[in-house]
């Protein structure tokens, strides 16, 4: 076998010293999921690990090799979550002091878990990459070793006896290896020691759509830092792949798929269902790849395995979770239907939906002529009765707008169909905009302040589910001349935002 970085690293992995604190993980078969996709699908259940996470693993097998050699009284990390409590664990089985830099946004669950195992938590920054900044910082000024989340040799290492691991609970025929990607140490560690031992085993990344660093990298053949993260799976929000990841990673990656968070909503309750335990958003996101490359690519008869990474959730974003996981599935749609604003209208309306199962249904007579439905339908089969649906919809005149893909609309406009501008406001000009700000005390108070009293604002509307992240719909009362002063005051905010002007649902309930 020709030598590579990757080969490397198979003694390493070996001999990792992990085991005085890990557990070996089941390999779980997911039989209804097999079933349904036509192949057989296994689960590693890194879930089940002392911390909830893999990330344990990685994290002892660095802190006991500075044990051994006995120079280390005090490290210091960087997290959003899972990689604080695999080093505060550790720490504290080792008899190290521990301080841990944590963003503000950090689900509380994983900052209590920190602080029970004994270690010093700082929350600093609005995502992992400013905590890390703030971390190094730290580590040289105060001449503190800093243990890194995923570019280290024996984090790699550790984290790579989940690849041992899967190998020896499934010696027969293995097609298809998931991994979730955030920094990298993860498919690194697995990817080498699993195509060292099999090269024919393809192994594929996932990662969320909105914090796909590695597909970025692997695209332009070098390491791209991304201008923002969506922070919705917090365990992967990194903007930038690792620099010893990438270069062991691009040896022998065979591809990288991306999925949305309804995608993943839908992969939270595939792995509920078959194991009755909530993984995290992040500890779902290689099922969540699994389903959807299997599906695109037609897979048959094959062995796929998924790592669930992870499961420390806050409770508090099931909801949103919840709410998703339909239209993930493609077995709920939404539909914007306009009608005539006259007598029996309405009726003749419902009577062409007949005995279909309605989630949700907002009518409000707005316009002399015509008025607008917001409509969720709940399907068996998706697709085929979807189309049907919509077909049956234009046989009888209406045009419907298919919204599920729309994000205003999941977040925003189920919420406040029934009012429009008045129509002072209409004549001289609305401008409307979506943003997205960290979810920590004082972000909504902050936000209105960086935006002043310049202009109006004649819409707003706020939802806090539980996530990471809050989301904003905004209008002014602007002309479209002044658009670009607008949009200069906005970006002075430093939060991500996106004009909406054109958006269909906003014309359809709201303009």
């Amino acid at each position: 076998m020709k030598k590579t970085k990757s080969s490397s690293y198979v003694h390493k992995i070996e001999t990792s010293n992990v085991y005085d604190v890990a557990t070996v993980t089941p390999l779980s078969k997911l039989d209804r999921l097999s079933k349904n996709l036509g192949n057989s699908v296994l689960l590693k259940r890194e879930d089940l690990q002392p911390i909830f996470s893999f990330k344990l693993r990685g994290a002892y097998n660095k802190l006991s090799k500075l044990k051994i050699k006995g120079n280390t009284k005090k490290v210091i990390a960087a997290s959003a979550g899972n990689h604080a409590q695999g080093v505060a664990y550790a720490a504290k089985k080792l008899s190290i002091s521990a301080i841990i830099i944590m963003p503000v946004t950090t689900p509380s669950i994983k900052v209590n878990s920190v602080k029970y195992y004994g270690a010093k938590v700082i929350l600093y920054g609005d995502n992992f990459d400013e905590a890390f900044a703030y971390a190094k910082q730290l580590s040289l000024k105060k001449n503190i070793v800093f243990i890194h989340p995923y570019d280290d040799e024996d984090v790699i290492s550790g984290q790579g006896t989940v690849g041992l691991e899967i190998l020896e609970a499934h010696p027969d025929k293995i097609d298809t290896i998931f991994v979730p990607v955030g920094g990298g140490g993860l498919i690194a560690g697995v990817g080498a020691y699993v195509k060292s031992i099999n090269p024919n085993i393809k192994i594929i990344g996932v990662e969320p759509d909105d914090a796909a660093c590695l597909k970025v990298a692997l695209e332009a053949n070098k390491i791209v830092p991304l201008k923002e993260v969506g922070l919705f799976a917090d365990g992967v929000a990194v903007k930038q792949i690792g620099k010893l990841t990438f270069s062991l990673i691009r040896e022998w990656i065979d591809e990288v798929v991306t999925v949305s968070v309804d995608e993943i909503c839908a992969a939270v309750q595939d792995t509920f269902e078959a194991t009755r335990t909530i993984p995290e958003p992040a500890g779902a996101l290689s099922l969540a790849g699994l389903k959807k490359l299997t599906s695109k690519k037609r897979w048959k008869n094959k062995t796929l395995v998924a790592i669930n990474s992870g499961a420390n959730i806050n409770f508090d974003r099931l909801s949103h979770i919840v709410e998703r996981v339909q239209l993930g599935e493609k077995k709920e749609a939404l539909f914007s239907v306009s009608i005539p604003e006259e007598k029996g209208s309405f009726r003749s309306f419902c009577k062409t939906l007949g005995k279909r199962m309605i989630s949700e249904f907002n009518y409000r007579a707005d316009d002399e002529s015509k008025a607008y439905i917001f409509l969720a339908c709940r399907f068996n089969d998706g697709t085929s009765e979807k189309r049907k649906l919509i077909n049956d919809l234009k046989a009888k005149s209406y045009s419907p707008l298919d919204l599920s893909d729309n994000e205003i609309a999941k977040l925003h406009i189920k919420h406040m169909v029934g009012g429009r501008a008045p129509k002072h406001i209409s004549e001289y000009g609305e401008l409307i905009f979506r943003v997205e700000f960290p979810e920590k005390p004082g972000a909504l108070i902050n936000f209105l302040n960086s935006l002043g009293d310049k202009w109006n604002i004649t819409l707003f509307h706020y939802r806090n589910q539980g996530a990471a992240y809050g989301r904003v719909l905004i209008g002014f009362q602007a002309k479209q001349k002044e658009k670009n002063q607008l949009i200069k005051q906005l970006k002075a905010t430093n939060l991500p935002f996106w004009d909406e002007q054109g958006d269909i649902a906003y014309s359809a309930f709201l303009k």
